[in-house]
């Protein structure tokens, strides 16, 4: 049985399902997850709390937050430094800053299409924040990125399943742009990829523009005005998305990758195909 512990620091579009890619319909055998979320908060007082997740004893952990080099997150790599850990985030995502965190042996995918949400509390409620999270959900499925943490978590999982454990595991070391996501992302009508491209580097903007919203402008104009356009934005990223999955299904080539209850990686494009192993 491999273990596989999801600390959840924080919130990125992806904390929403990271624990799930791995077993989609909660009937693959030979693997069990276990999640320690500290909803919303992400500072080092909630981060030592995370350390209660070693009394299940993971054979890794996947840590998962906004900002890996903020002081939470970069506390809480410091309790779990004794097991595999790979770090998923929307940053660094300069290469000194990655290699510091190869380095000190985290594996890691740095996810510059996760969007930073304008969260101010001039703009953002409680129904905005779900919304905005939704958008940002299609895209990092529809594009690749919910494929990419597949893959590489279950190749992760394979190497344990083989006896594996420890230093011994290799860890992915991956900056996820939007080109690296897209390839992941399986369309077979090239219109279609280039909608998924297109959503992906339009996800990847949208920090840009919410940034000044979160940490710089001052008045409610500027601040309302700047993370109403990031979400405007978002949500035009995800009415791509939406374009692009419904060519591949108007064409019958969906590309499909479900998990057999052994946990191996079935493919199948057409609908009314059987899922076959590769």
């Amino acid at each position: 049985m491999v273990k596989v512990g999801f600390i959840k620091l924080g919130n990125l579009g992806m904390s929403q399902v990271i624990d799930l890619v791995q077993d989609e319909i909660a009937a693959r055998e030979g693997i069990s997850t276990r999640v320690f979320g500290t909803g919303p908060k992400m500072d080092k007082e909630t981060a030592a709390s995370t350390e209660e997740l070693k009394a299940w004893d993971p054979d890794f952990v996947v840590m998962i937050s906004p900002n890996a080099s903020a002081p939470g997150p970069k506390s809480a790599r410091e309790l779990w430094n004794d097991y595999p850990c790979i770090v998923v985030s929307d940053g660094p995502t300069k290469k000194d800053d990655r290699q510091a965190l190869e380095d000190a042996g985290f594996g890691y995918i740095i996810m510059t299409v996760d969007p930073l949400i304008g969260a101010k509390t001039e703009f953002l409620d409680a129904v905005e924040m779900a919304s905005f999270n939704s958008d940002a959900m299609k895209v990092l499925s529809t594009c690749g990125v919910v494929r990419l943490l597949q893959e590489e978590l279950d190749a992760v999982t394979a190497q344990v399943d083989e006896g594996k454990s420890g230093a011994d595991l290799e860890l992915p070391h991956i900056l996820a742009k939007p080109q690296k996501c897209i390839e992941r992302a399986g369309f077979n009508n090239p219109y279609a990829k280039a909608k998924g491209l297109a959503a992906l580097h339009m996800a990847s903007k949208v920090a840009e523009v919410n940034m000044p919203a979160c940490f710089i402008l001052k008045e409610i104009e500027d601040v309302a005005l700047t993370a109403a356009t990031g979400h405007e934005l978002m949500r035009a990223a995800a009415q791509l998305a939406i374009e692009a999955r419904e060519i591949e299904k108007a064409n019958d080539s969906v590309f499909r990758q479900p998990h057999s209850k052994k946990g191996v990686q079935l493919q199948k494009t057409k609908l009314y195909e059987k899922p076959q192993k590769v």
